[in-house]
């Protein structure tokens, strides 16, 4: 059996907590509508998605699961457009 690794890191501004608001509650039937758990999930044990909970778990978590040569720092174009400076 394969099964595929589609792991991603976010970043940007507020990722842990927009990135939270975006996945939905943890229980995915006290997930809105619209949100990735919402729309995509059924019961916890069947989860599709984690988010970290803060920086400081993050970083714990990413070192768990990626390499640094996983990791690849870029900045989209529209970047300057998007933040303030």
């Amino acid at each position: 059996m394969y099964v595929a690794r589609h792991w991603k890191v976010w970043e940007g501004l507020n990722v842990v907590k927009t990135g939270r608001f975006m996945l939905g509650a943890t229980d995915p039937k006290d997930s809105n509508p619209g949100t990735i758990r919402g729309d995509l999930c059924i019961q916890v044990g069947r989860n599709i998605i984690h988010g970290s909970d803060s920086v400081e778990s993050a970083n714990k978590e990413i070192n768990l699961w990626f390499e640094p040569k996983e990791l690849i720092a870029w900045r989209p174009a529209c970047e300057a457009w998007i933040y303030e400076d």
